[in-house]
């Protein structure tokens, strides 16, 4: 029994105590005002006597000034101007020209007094809760603005002279006497009509002095640095952590790892130097654009065969199994494929492949078929000769030429091969394992092994005749 009920009666009863009796006992038509009256009494929420009122206020088109086609004019150039010469300067030296042609296209399939009499502010559930037209940056709101360089175009790794070049001017944070920018070198020890000359072209005299005098002015420099700190005590150098630091974040670039604002990176050059002339497409013209990426040019190479008359053959998935071989560090699962490909006139061919990819591993089967198409002997370029018998391993195909109209009574898959040998009519039975793999090599083994009545014939010594052509005159077909 429900507990609402009591409380239930006592509501209507209630209600019908203080309501007049004359409006429900007048000869009306229905009793349809008495029930309103009590059904809107059970509802959870109030009721409304008129639409809901709009957040926003209306704004009329004569509180704007956009009467006129004048004053709609003026509204727009002020509300919406064009973007001048000077601002497009500015922004081309922020973008690159690829976003400055996206922007003016932009500016240019949207007519900005569309904006002006067709606006509307957006009431979908992503709208953002304020109204701006993100032309100003509000410190409140907003991010702070990231205004970082653009990334330099010719930036390197440094060679081996900018890298020490590098090492020292950091080295001199970390100054301990004089500094290291500051002591002579060689070059300093040589007359000078040989400071622009190579070391290895001065006079031998020359040479020695220079490198004489050099050494004296190293050993008297070490002994000042020795004794100017045993005298003062001064403690420097970098610390551990200051060359793991160089290590772990000095850029080895030559605009020292220089952060941009944007994530799109200079276009490569047409001809990159070092790079170019290295690598040739294998596109071939008489390809006709069937194979720009060159899947089928080893192939042609092979076979003789155009590309158009490759994907002209016949091909067929006979078998796809899944394979793993088990190693020390789990099993490596593959994709084992097999395929079979033909022209429909006597070419057969299968292939197997195996990849981890089954992707890869169906086009590595199919162009392995392809490669190994073999002439298959058809008689009377429908059946096979006579009765031929294959196995492999547990697995034994037994085939039998058959009249025209009979068929193809095999099962399906000796049904893709003959169909892409071209052959028509013919009956096959497989009395023992059916092992899908071996029963394919067992059938394009028996049609590769038929008796050649042309080789009986030069065995026997004996001419041998088509008794069906002698007999119909030829009419066979």
């Amino acid at each position: 029994m429900s507990v609402a009920r009591p409380a239930t009666r006592r509501l209507i009863s209630g209600r019908l105590a203080a309501s007049p009796v004359a409006p429900c006992a007048a000869p009306t038509p229905t009793t349809a005002p008495c029930q309103q009256v009590f059904a809107h009494q059970f509802h959870s929420s109030r009721q409304l006597s008129a639409r809901r009122r709009p957040r926003f206020a209306n704004v009329r088109a004569a509180d704007m000034g956009l009467m006129s086609e004048k004053q709609i004019d003026d509204f727009t150039k002020e509300k919406f101007p064009q973007y001048t010469k000077e601002e497009l300067d500015h922004l081309r030296t922020k973008y690159s020209p690829a976003q400055i042609a996206a922007l003016e296209a932009g500016e240019a399939a949207i007519n900005p007094r569309d904006l002006t009499v067709q606006g509307r502010l957006r009431n979908d559930p992503y709208t953002i809760p304020y109204i701006d037209d993100f032309a100003e940056t509000q410190p409140v709101i907003d991010k702070r603005a990231k205004n970082k360089e653009a990334p330099d175009p010719s930036a390197r790794f440094m060679n081996m002279d900018e890298f020490t070049q590098d090492l020292i001017m950091w080295a001199d944070k970390f100054q301990v006497g004089d500094v290291t920018g500051q002591l002579k070198t060689l070059v300093d020890f040589v007359p000078e009509e040989f400071k622009k000359v190579p070391e290895g072209n001065w006079p031998g005299d020359v040479r020695e002095e220079a490198h004489k005098a050099f050494q004296q002015y190293l050993e008297a420099e070490v002994k000042r640095q020795n004794e100017a700190k045993d005298v003062d005590d001064v403690g420097g150098g970098p610390t551990d952590a200051d060359i793991l630091q160089y290590i772990l974040e000095r850029s080895a670039m030559t605009d020292n790892g220089r952060t941009t604002n944007t994530s799109l990176a200079h276009a490569l050059p047409s001809k990159v130097p070092g790079v170019a002339g290295l690598y040739k497409k294998a596109i071939d013209p008489a390809d006709m654009g069937l194979d720009d990426i060159g899947v089928y040019q080893d192939l042609k190479r092979r076979t003789g065969m155009s590309v158009v008359e490759i994907l002209r053959l016949q091909t067929k998935q006979l078998v796809d199994r899944s394979v793993a071989n088990q190693t020390r560090l789990g099993k490596v699962r593959k994709t084992s494929v097999m395929y079979c490909a033909g022209n429909g006139n006597g070419w057969l061919g299968i292939g197997e492949a195996k990849s981890t990819e089954p992707s890869i591993a169906m086009l590595k089967a199919r162009l392995m078929a392809i490669r190994n198409m073999q002439p298959i002997r058809r008689y009377e370029n429908r059946t096979i000769y006579g009765t031929v018998e294959a196995k492999v391993s547990g697995t034994v195909v037994r085939m039998s030429a058959r009249p025209p109209g009979f068929g193809l009574r095999v099962s399906h898959r000796i049904f893709e091969m003959c169909r892409a040998a071209g052959i028509t009519d013919l009956a096959a039975t497989i009395p023992r394992s059916r092992n899908p793999m071996n029963s394919v090599k067992a059938a394009y083994k028996a049609l590769l092994t038929q008796p050649d009545p042309e080789e009986i014939a030069m065995g026997r010594g004996k001419k041998l005749v088509d008794v069906r052509k002698v007999y119909y005159g030829g009419a066979v077909y």
